[in-house]
C-alpha cells in the first residue's frame, strides 16, 4: 500500500508583489523628481538668479526640520528622528502641501516666479526622498513601511 504525499508546490508560498510595487513607486517618484528638478531649473533660467536661489533653498529646506530635534539626537536609536522633530519633518515632507500651494498660486492674482521655483524645488526634494526610500516618520521617529 502506498501513501499519497502532497505535491511540493502546495507548500511553497506565493510571491510577494509588494517589492515590485515598491520598486515601481520608487521609479515613479524618481521620474517626478527629475521633472520637478527640470522645472525648477527652467524657472531659474527663465526668471533669473532669485528664482534659482529660491528653488535651491527649497530643495534643501525640508531637511532643516532635523534641527528641531538636534538636542535629542544623541539619545535616539540609529535611523530614528527625535520625536520632537517628527511633526515638522512630516509636514515638510508631504507632497500635498507644496502641490496645494501650487494650486493656490495658479488661482490667486500673484505672479512672482520665485514662488513657483521654490515650490518646484520643494516637490523635487520630496520626490527624491521617496525615490531613495525615505518617507514619512512614525510618531516615534522611525521610517514608515
Amino acid at each position: 500500500m502506498t501513501t499519497a504525499t502532497a505535491p511540493a508546490a502546495s507548500t511553497a508560498k506565493a510571491p510577494n508583489p509588494a517589492p515590485a510595487r515598491r520598486a515601481g513607486a520608487r521609479t515613479a517618484w524618481l521620474a517626478a523628481a527629475l521633472f520637478w528638478t527640470a522645472f525648477a531649473i527652467l524657472e531659474g533660467v527663465n526668471h533669473g538668479w532669485l528664482a534659482g536661489t529660491f528653488a535651491l533653498a527649497f530643495l534643501i529646506a525640508p531637511d532643516l526640520t532635523f534641527l528641531a530635534g538636534l538636542r535629542d539626537a544623541p539619545r535616539t536609536a540609529h535611523g530614528q528622528l527625535p520625536p520632537r522633530a517628527v511633526p515638522y519633518y512630516n509636514a515638510a515632507h508631504r507632497a500635498t502641501v507644496p502641490l496645494g500651494l501650487m494650486a493656490l498660486y495658479t488661482v490667486v492674482p500673484l505672479t512672482w516666479p520665485p514662488i513657483l521655483a521654490a515650490l518646484c524645488g520643494w516637490l523635487a526634494h520630496i520626490s527624491y526622498d521617496r525615490a531613495l526610500g525615505y518617507g514619512l516618520r512614525t510618531k516615534d521617529g522611525f521610517q514608515r513601511d
